[in-house]
């Protein structure tokens, strides 16, 4: 297929879509956020950077993981998202790294405890069970806690639905290949099985996904062989409502990863396997009265992970979290919070090691009638092996109203921490019991602007530090002497000049001093396009370019930087209802053009690639 020719299309569709309906914005412009103050505000009353992914949008991004949709944001930089399915994901936002940003499953937070960051897997996450997902980038250690240092993913996994029984199936397949090996065999398979409903006051929620794909070697070698992954989950939600004021849901999750790899000491192909699985059960209630609310959320997770190679391991770990607070609206001006968190971490190594946390916090928003917004709070961490620690946020907001919109002044000043894990304190492997938790400040200043439907502009600076960073030295696990600097610059746009037309872009400028910071563009960029040719049928267009940076050659002793080149991708997603808008038939063509880059040292990046697929909802 002629690049030229395929590049000449994709012109014209961006010419011609134009961009979306309102009702399938990307950026609502008028939306209500949650995440920041754990209250719904209008998004002109929030001093912080929240992004929010709407069903819409997740619904335009089927066949897709949830890294690939969270990177194409702002701020972030999820290494592994175009490489082979199963690839490690690290999750780096604002040129920090995976173990400073929290993952928030349904207001609790989940971490693996096993994990050498306490970082959650991305892997284990369904699109198909999500409903939003809002996006809090900066410090926010105060209402959150531990890792909040540079973004919280708040994920909302979708509800049941208010009949008696509804269903939705959703299925697809696709090809798997490199740039050089276009060869269009269908290896990529995907599924999905949701029922739920309402019967009086009950409620029920069952989902079923998997995902088998194979075709890419983990690695670029000679051999070229298939490195296969599969991932298998299902989930459980039921739910009672006592009363108009009580209610109480319980759930359950499963989920499995099995995915083979090769050796990359020397960048060989080898018969390697992870595999790994979660389980998890949960409960959250909540109490109404007049004017506020109590919530409990509680769960427990179980991981464990197996590694077959030439140095086998093997890991468990436990997780527990409970956290209960009372919300109060003081004449809808003061949106209070106070709380109390537990956390407790267990792992197997050579003998079973634990820690356990306690923190209560404390949290204000006010919102005046003359346009001035401040949001403050403060946690006090009480942790176990190294003691007490105190963090605290100071958030002021000023919007200017007018008849088109308003423009919105804010800044923040917000102190983080990141504990060390059960692996850097008790680990088989360099352990250091004496760690001290790694200290984050981040100040942040930028300006919205918005008109009523039509646009959203937004600019961004933000300089964060961090101390006592924890990193692998000669000796093991040791607080790092000097001090980490980041700072950057983020650029929103997003434009519905028609009903049927969006499109939007965004651009992220960051710098980082102090480490390598392996695998950190100084400068990425995304654009989008959506179009509605009518209520049954859309498209969209998706744009990104990402920067120079660096890697590690692993293969060399000791270890030294290569420079990545940039590259840039193009997307593109078809969609036409059918039977009553009850079937969805859509295609979605990822890397259009089929560029060939690097992505992650030595391994292996997609090319171009077709998923055909449909979701039957009943």
């Amino acid at each position: 297929m002629n690049k030229n020719f395929i590049g000449l299309c994709a012109a014209a569709m961006a010419c011609t879509s134009v961009m979306a309906q309102e009702q399938a914005t990307i950026q609502q412009l008028d939306e209500v956020v949650v995440s920041d103050s754990r209250f719904a505000l209008k998004r002109e009353n929030s001093g912080k950077t929240v992004l929010k992914i709407t069903a819409e949008e997740l619904e335009r991004s089927q066949g897709k993981t949830v890294a690939e949709i969270i990177n194409a944001k702002s701020g972030f930089s999820i290494a592994g998202t175009t490489s082979r399915e199963g690839a490690v994901l690290g999750v780096y936002a604002r040129g920090g790294r995976g173990r400073q940003v929290l993952i928030v499953i349904d207001g609790v937070r989940v971490s693996d405890p096993s994990s050498v960051g306490q970082e959650y897997d991305l892997r284990l996450l369904s699109v198909a069970s999500i409903a939003s997902i809002e996006i809090i980038k900066g410090a926010a250690s105060t209402l959150y806690g531990t890792n909040a240092a540079t973004a919280v993913i708040s994920i909302t996994t979708k509800t049941a639905s208010k009949a008696s029984i509804s269903a939705n199936f959703q299925s697809s397949v696709g090809t798997n290949q490199t740039v050089e090996a276009q060869n269009y065999d269908v290896n990529d398979f995907a599924n999905s099985a949701l029922i739920s409903g309402t019967v009086t006051k009950f409620t029920y929620t069952l989902g079923f996904s998997n995902r088998y794909s194979n075709g890419l070697s983990a690695l670029v070698t000679p051999a070229n062989e298939k490195d296969d992954f599969s991932n298998y989950s299902t989930n459980v939600n039921l739910g009672y409502a006592f009363s108009d004021k009580f209610s109480v849901n319980v759930y359950g999750n499963q989920t499995k990863n099995n995915g083979a790899y090769d050796e990359s000491f020397g960048m060989i192909d080898a018969p390697y396997e992870f595999i790994s699985e979660q389980k998890r059960a949960g409960l959250s209630s909540i109490f109404t009265y007049t004017n506020g609310s109590i919530v409990l959320n509680g769960a427990f997770s179980e991981y464990s992970s197996e590694n077959i190679s030439a140095f086998p391991s093997a890991y468990e770990g436990k997780n527990s979290v409970v956290d209960v607070y009372n919300k109060y609206n003081f004449n809808n001006a003061f949106y209070t919070i106070l709380g109390v968190n537990y956390i407790h971490d267990e792992t197997e190594y050579v003998a079973t090691q634990d820690f356990s946390i306690v923190d209560p916090y404390a949290n204000v928003v006010y919102v005046s009638d003359f346009g001035l917004n401040l949001n403050v709070g403060a946690r006090f961490n009480n942790h176990s092996e190294y003691g007490s620690h105190f963090v605290y946020n100071f958030n002021p907001s000023f919007t200017l109203k007018n008849d088109n919109g308003y423009v919105k002044l804010l800044g923040s000043y917000a102190t983080s921490y990141i504990t060390p894990s059960l692996n850097q304190l008790f680990g088989n492997f360099g352990a250091n019991p004496d760690l001290n938790p790694e200290e984050d400040l981040t100040v942040e200043g930028g300006l919205e602007y918005v008109t009523n439907d039509k646009l959203r502009v937004s600019a961004l600076y933000f300089n964060r530090k961090e101390e006592n960073f924890v990193f692998y030295g000669a000796t093991g696990y040791d607080n790092a002497a000097n001090t980490v600097h980041a700072k950057g610059v983020e650029i929103e746009l997003d434009y519905t000049p028609i009903a049927a037309l969006n499109f939007g872009a965004n651009y992220t400028f960051t710098e980082r001093e102090g480490d390598s910071g392996i695998r950190l563009p100084k400068h990425k960029v995304n654009g989008y396009a959506n179009y509605n040719f009518s209520d049954k049928t859309n498209a969209s267009l998706n744009y990104a370019m990402v920067g120079n940076r660096s890697d590690s050659d692993f293969a060399t002793f000791p270890a030294t930087d290569v420079n990545l080149h940039a590259y840039t991708l193009l997307d593109f997603y078809f969609a036409h209802k059918l039977i009553a808008n009850k079937l969805t038939v859509f295609v979605n063509a990822s890397n259009l053009l089929n560029e060939k880059y690097t992505e992650i040292l030595g391994f292996t990046t997609k090319g171009r690639n077709f998923r055909l697929g449909l979701n039957l909802s009943l």
